[in-house]
């Protein structure tokens, strides 16, 4: 049984390595793992979708409508614009961080209010936090993709201490207490 995750964010998020923690973590338990990278505009601030299945054979990287299990969002409007992949039993992890899009930038739109509630409205399991927020309490803004991958991990039948390797073999040593902290932050939070 394949099992589907999206990452999905603005340029410049982490959520590359989040996706490489996440396939380095899922190779080490014994799936096939295929990760496929699609980059927007991210250099500009733009959506950047990663795109992780595994199981036991996985023939394609790419996620279609209605297929994912799991869609990590480093913010809530990018939740909202990838809400139509998720699956009806899915479940999205969203960081309540608001990054404005060039329309908002620019006045010619407003950012939409209230679209936790929205998408909670539409019966869709909801995971929200302000995951900034414990990033800075360790110390860096930067681990907001950490604070993710410690809530996403809840949802997983995968020891935490594998899941700290993990992050020990994907993030440079000198980072290393500082995401170990923000992924604790993360999984143990109380939503």
């Amino acid at each position: 049984m394949t099992k589907n995750i999206m990452i999905v964010g603005v340029g410049g998020q982490g959520s590359l390595l989040a996706s490489k923690l996440l396939g380095h973590l899922l190779l080490t338990e014994g799936y096939d793992v295929k990760v496929s990278e699609v980059h927007g505009m991210s250099q500009r601030g733009g959506s950047v979708v990663t795109y992780v299945r595994f199981g036991e054979k996985v023939y394609s990287p790419i996620i279609d409508k209605g297929q994912a299990d799991f869609i990590v969002s480093f913010e809530k409007l990018e939740a909202a614009r990838y809400v139509e992949y998720l699956k009806p039993d899915g479940r999205i992890v969203v960081n309540t961080q608001e990054i404005d899009p060039m329309p908002v930038i620019t006045g010619a739109a407003a950012y939409p209010a209230d679209l936790v509630s929205k998408l909670e409205a539409l019966g869709i399991g909801v995971d929200a936090m302000d995951c900034l927020a414990l990033a800075e309490q360790v110390g860096s803004a930067k681990a907001v993709n950490i604070v993710l991958m410690g809530r996403l991990s809840k949802y997983f039948d995968i020891p935490v201490e594998k899941w700290e390797q993990a992050i020990e073999d994907c993030v440079p040593a000198k980072f290393l207490e500082l995401n170990k902290k923000a992924f604790a932050l993360g999984r143990d939070h109380a939503a």
